[in-house]
């Protein structure tokens, strides 16, 4: 299932956010272990996937303002 979750670190171009969500709705279910939670944990859930997305998305910012202009994937 992870596998499925990309590399979004990029310094040429910041990663839109779908790209984002889908990362962290990937990271989210493998933790979890539901591809889809019952409507009891659903709530909680899509929290949790809110939660990893904005600090992904808080720590590409941060990486992108501190990454040299020549920088590679890596």
């Amino acid at each position: 299932m992870c596998r499925s979750i990309k590399q979004l670190r990029n310094p040429d171009q910041f990663p839109s956010d779908d790209e984002i969500h889908a990362a962290a709705l990937q990271y989210v279910r493998k933790v979890s272990g539901y591809r889809q939670p019952s409507r009891r944990n659903q709530v909680v859930f899509e929290q949790a996937v809110s939660e990893v997305a904005a600090s992904t998305r808080r720590m590409i910012q941060q990486l992108h303002q501190t990454m040299p202009k020549n920088a590679t994937k890596g």
